[in-house]
């Protein structure tokens, strides 16, 4: 088993890598973890979008 970690500024960003990534695995995917956070600094609101796969690799 093995772990794939995504990590983008911009939710379309993130699916795009992901998406990717899924079409070029030759596995099966076991789970996939998702995460939004968000914070501010100064004036500006600064977000995070991440997921985890979980696979098998053939």
């Amino acid at each position: 088993m093995k772990v794939k970690v995504f990590d983008e500024s911009h939710e379309k960003d993130l699916e795009s890598s992901i998406n990717t990534f899924l079409s070029e695995l030759e596995g099966e995917v076991i789970d996939i973890k998702y995460s939004v956070s968000a914070s501010v600094f100064g004036e500006e609101q600064i977000y995070c979008f991440s997921a985890l796969i979980v696979y098998k690799n053939d």
